[in-house]
């Protein structure tokens, strides 16, 4: 029986990855110095090192600012051939780790593109970073996880992405779910609502589910400052042209941003999208 080792096994990650281990028929090991590992039929080692000794499989689930440092500390402790799987929002730091492992560990290093409710991996986005050989990397993430759609990009361009993909929109609905929590008449605002919001309010109130650490992770994201500097200067460039009564300046903006959108979206199918959304939720 091969055998998986779940470093951060008490964290939402932690614990979706020991069930999927354990419903693919692998011994799982637990540990977390911080969370107390709680999932059914795990294995619960006292130690870090003690927990991968034996493994044929370590999969990081850890706090993206520890995970190098924890690189280094089993590195050279795990055995001969295993697999070394780091699963962090955030490349570039962790890869330079990666790639200085000793020869005799296979790195993966992947980014799955779903949260802890997801309760299959098929279809599901997994993007793969390679580091020493993208080739045998990727086949082995593959059979690792069956059914999953697989992306390959570099550290430094995954970081770039990922901060429009996670950086933006957690930053939003950060800020969004943060004005709304203020509000103290929500019933009333919930009666007074429409599709828009209660959409709106769903996806925030959802971002807001995840542990403060990985938010503020998400958000720490170097290459987030180059689209949130200009989300932040086109807001205060509409604001200051609405209350200077420079209609046409905002509606031509408008009007670009759907030009754009026109030549790679369907803006019509996005809305019967969202129309099919609200009906979901609301059954």
């Amino acid at each position: 029986m091969k055998k998986a080792t779940i470093i951060g096994a008490g964290g939402q990650m932690g614990q979706w990855f020991s069930k999927y281990f354990k419903t693919q028929g692998y011994e799982v090991t637990g540990y977390d110095s911080e969370i107390k590992v709680t999932s059914k039929d795990v294995i619960v080692s006292e130690s870090l090192v003690g927990g991968i000794l034996n493994a044929d499989y370590v999969i990081l689930c850890t706090p993206t600012r520890r995970t190098p440092e924890i690189i280094r500390l089993i590195a050279k402790e795990m055995k001969r051939g295993t697999y070394l799987i780091e699963i962090s929002s955030e490349k570039s730091k962790v890869v330079s780790s990666l790639s200085k492992m000793p020869a005799k560990i296979n790195p993966i290093c992947i980014h799955p593109m779903f949260g802890p409710g997801t309760k299959t991996i098929k279809g599901q986005n997994i993007i793969s970073v390679p580091i020493k050989d993208a080739k045998s990397e990727l086949t082995i993430a593959k059979e690792l996880f069956p059914g999953a759609n697989f992306v390959t990009i570099d550290a430094v361009e995954h970081d770039k992405k990922i901060a429009v993909i996670l950086g933006l929109t957690h930053l939003m609905n950060l800020v969004f779910a943060n004005i709304i929590s203020k509000d103290e008449k929500m019933n009333l605002t919930e009666k007074m609502s429409g599709t828009t919001f209660r959409v709106q309010k769903t996806l925030a109130e959802s971002i807001m589910t995840e542990s403060p650490e990985l938010i503020e992770t998400i958000i720490a994201n170097p290459e987030i400052r180059r689209v949130a500097e200009e989300f932040w200067k086109d807001i205060g460039r509409l604001l200051t042209s609405v209350q200077e009564s420079k209609t046409e300046e905002v509606i031509n903006y408008i009007k670009e941003c759907q030009e754009r959108l026109a030549g790679h979206t369907d803006v019509n199918e996005s809305y019967k999208r969202m129309t099919k959304m609200v009906k979901a939720v609301e059954k």
